[in-house]
């Protein structure tokens, strides 16, 4: 599992939104988005770029802390 912090989440429908952004990627599936620490852990299935997953993540309205 990878894990991502993720900034500017603040409720269930900020959960929904970035679990929806990253599994929409091809190559990453098995996502999970925990409010409480601000991060998100997911599988890939073939190498993803960090750039694309932060770039799928600001579209969602949110930042990836790096």
């Amino acid at each position: 599992m990878k894990k991502i912090k993720i900034k500017g989440m603040s409720c269930q429908h900020c959960v929904m939104a970035v679990t929806k952004a990253l599994s929409a990627i091809d190559g990453i599936e098995k996502v999970s988005v925990d409010l409480a620490s601000a991060a998100a852990t997911y599988e890939e299935t073939k190498p993803v770029a960090l750039s694309v997953i932060a770039e799928a993540v600001r579209k969602a309205g949110y930042d990836v802390v790096e």
